[in-house]
């Protein structure tokens, strides 16, 4: 039978139900198997690879290949069934969302919507209640800024008849203006306003809109179901469309999600658990043209011709500026409290600062000097931070974290860093360069016995003979005075 007899003796030794599983999992070679790990190798490099576009690799690193594109999309089909690829994102059911907790709240735009005789851009923010899918939309002429998107809120609950628990942001300025390790810096005149209203902010992580989905959606029904193909005689006509869009279409209609009305669905379950909302009395104050300041990122702000500063926590933030007598008062916007006062300046191009608004920078100096005597002792340490103070007042912070960088990475032999301490100028530079030096040939550090004659350094061997000559002539000097 041409069969091996270790072969026959291997059969008749197992039961029949393995080899009849043996028999059943047994798969005929197939002409893309030579190819596998490269395959799979493309898959878990590029998840969203096509079929076609395998084959096409293929095709190319195999000219002589020849399989059909059937056979390449079925045989790629089962590999990526059991394919674990990194790349992939997981998505989760998402649980029908609690009445009156969430609102989702994002910004879009639409360019060339006829208005009156030109085409302009509408710019314009969507308000999604996540439960009954009650919709809010504002509209603006302009770019969206801070102030626009509070009234814009504002105007959003006072529709609702209420205010959520949160609202969920992606990572606009307008609400968020710094994220690391998902620990945001908020803008604070928004922030301000959701402390006033009573709601939460959440925002979604950076380049993510999938999870705030149901309002990804209402920005594209808006563009193209209320605003796509419509033609306005004024930006009056605009926003009366718009209202009418809201009542008769969009808040209406049967939700393909939720099979209901938003309206009904909000009127029977959500609107009982909303929070009760009222205007922020600062919003309704009539505020001063001209009386804010945008704060730049070194914690300045102009005001005639002159720079002041402003606590940097208030770093590109617009506060409140004016005017008392000889005094510039600065102000948060949202409390209305003072932040800051500077006495004005009569020049031009001036920058006023005040300290306490900034990083103490002699309190790091003077722990920086405090570990330097540490590490060498009171006396030879306080020494060199002289010199280095001396020789670069400047940058005598930085030549201080310099030298403790050096301490710690190189050992200060004793008779080097009495030779250092005699110098009349002294950088950081020269003293990693001394240590070095020493490194490398410490047997050139050679020092002599002291002096006889204390406050006087070892004199050379080869000026021994000098010595008492030297000394004799500096002790008579002295006598004479």
């Amino acid at each position: 039978m041409g069969i091996s007899r270790t072969t026959v003796k291997k059969y008749l030794k197992q039961d029949e139900p393995l080899i009849e599983h043996h028999r059943a999992v047994r798969q005929r070679r197939q002409r893309l198997d030579s190819q596998r790990d490269y395959i799979i190798h493309l898959l878990k490099s590029f998840p969203g690879l096509s079929a076609t576009k395998v084959l096409a690799k293929l095709c190319a690193k195999e000219p002589q290949l020849a399989v059909s594109e059937r056979t390449a999309r079925r045989y790629i089909s089962r590999l990526k069934a059991g394919l674990t690829v990194a790349h992939q994102r997981r998505y989760e059911p998402v649980l029908d969302m609690v009445a009156g907790v969430q609102c989702q709240v994002d910004g879009g735009e639409l360019r060339g919507v006829r208005i009156g005789e030109l085409d302009r851009t509408v710019y314009f923010v969507v308000f999604v209640l996540s439960y009954s899918r009650l919709m809010h939309v504002g509209l603006s002429r302009v770019p969206i800024n801070t102030d626009t998107f509070v009234a814009m809120h504002d105007a959003a609950f006072r529709y609702f008849g209420g205010c959520p628990e949160e609202c969920v942001y992606d990572q606009t300025k307008l609400v968020v203006l710094h994220e690391q390790y998902r620990e945001l810096t908020l803008n604070q005149a928004f922030h301000a306003y959701a402390s006033a209203a009573g709601f939460r902010i959440q925002a979604c992580e950076g380049y993510d809109p999938e999870s705030k989905g149901k309002v990804e959606a209402g920005v594209k029904y808006v563009k193209h179901n209320a605003l796509a193909g419509e033609t306005f005689a004024d930006w009056s006509a605009l926003e009366t469309h718009l209202q009418q869009w809201l009542e008769e279409t969009a808040n209406v209609r049967l939700h393909a999600t939720t099979g209901e009305s938003p309206r009904q669905r909000y009127a029977r379950d959500e609107k009982m658990q909303m929070h009760s909302y009222l205007t922020p009395d600062y919003l309704s104050q009539p505020r001063s043209p001209g009386a804010t300041r945008q704060v730049d990122k070194t914690g300045l702000l102009s005001w005639k011709a002159n720079k002041y500063s402003a606590p940097l926590v208030y770093q590109q933030a617009r506060i409140g500026v004016q005017e008392q007598g000889t005094q510039l008062v600065l102000t948060a916007l949202d409390s209305g409290q003072e932040i800051a006062r500077h006495s004005l300046c009569q020049g031009h191009g001036q920058i006023i600062k005040n300290t306490d608004h900034y990083r103490n920078k002699q309190q790091q100096i003077i722990e920086l000097e405090h570990l330097i005597c540490q590490q060498l002792g009171d006396s030879a340490g306080e020494c060199l931070c002289a010199l280095l103070k001396t020789t670069s007042p400047r940058i005598y912070r930085d030549q201080l974290r310099g030298l403790k960088s050096l301490l710690e990475r190189y050992p200060m032999p004793p008779a080097l860093l009495r030779q250092l301490c005699d110098r009349s100028q002294l950088t950081t530079t020269q003293i990693r360069d001394y240590l070095r030096a020493y490194q490398g040939h410490p047997e050139r550090l050679q020092v002599p016995p002291q002096s006889p004659v204390s406050g006087h350094p070892p004199p050379d061997k080869a000026l021994t003979p000098y010595a008492a000559l030297t000394l004799s002539t500096e002790g008579e000097h002295d006598a004479c005075h």
